[in-house]
């Protein structure tokens, strides 16, 4: 009986201690080269209702109640969702727009769980007619969810790179 609860111990305080070594802080980034311009890539992205054709996280519920407050495309905007268990609930406002060149986000999910995150986009003239397009979040798990940061980050690098290849897509074909 002893051994069984000290192995029962072992099991359950042992992630607990690992956490305890692995950052909380996140970062994932993926890109990929569009052969469009530049400009003609960033004037697609910086809307943020766009994603609705791209983005696989928005894809996951064709159903989902969508809310916007402000002017999309422009600092301040708010897209709103609220979906099924895989798209959950949040909203993602546009903090920062460096025209031709950036946009950056914050997402605030409310569910499956409470969290913040942060995205950016940038572009890069690659050639004459190609952009390099950057897709990055970073974020913050705290203790002991920080346990998962290693799988969230691939999981997450997965998903941006969907999401990437699905834009490409569409943009190539116009």
């Amino acid at each position: 009986m002893t051994t069984i609860l000290i192995i029962l111990a072992v099991v359950i305080l042992l992630p607990l201690i690992i956490a305890l070594f692995i950052p909380k802080d996140y970062r994932v980034e993926k890109h990929t080269i569009i052969n469009r311009s530049k400009h003609v890539v960033f004037d697609y992205i910086k809307y943020i209702k766009n994603q609705d054709y791209y983005n696989k996280w928005v894809m996951t519920d064709p159903n989902m109640k969508k809310t916007f407050t402000g002017t999309d495309g422009t600092i301040g905007f708010i897209y709103a969702w609220n979906g099924n268990k895989k798209a959950g609930e949040g909203e993602n406002e546009i903090t920062g727009l460096t025209d031709g060149e950036r946009i950056t986000t914050e997402i605030r999910f409310v569910r499956p769980f409470k969290t913040i995150g942060h995205t950016y986009m940038a572009v890069e003239a690659d050639s004459e007619h190609g952009t390099k397009i950057t897709w990055g979040m970073t974020g913050r798990s705290p203790y002991p969810l920080n346990l998962m940061t290693s799988l969230m980050q691939g999981a997450l690098g997965n998903d941006l790179s969907v999401s990437l290849n699905n834009l490409k897509k569409i943009l190539e074909s116009r």
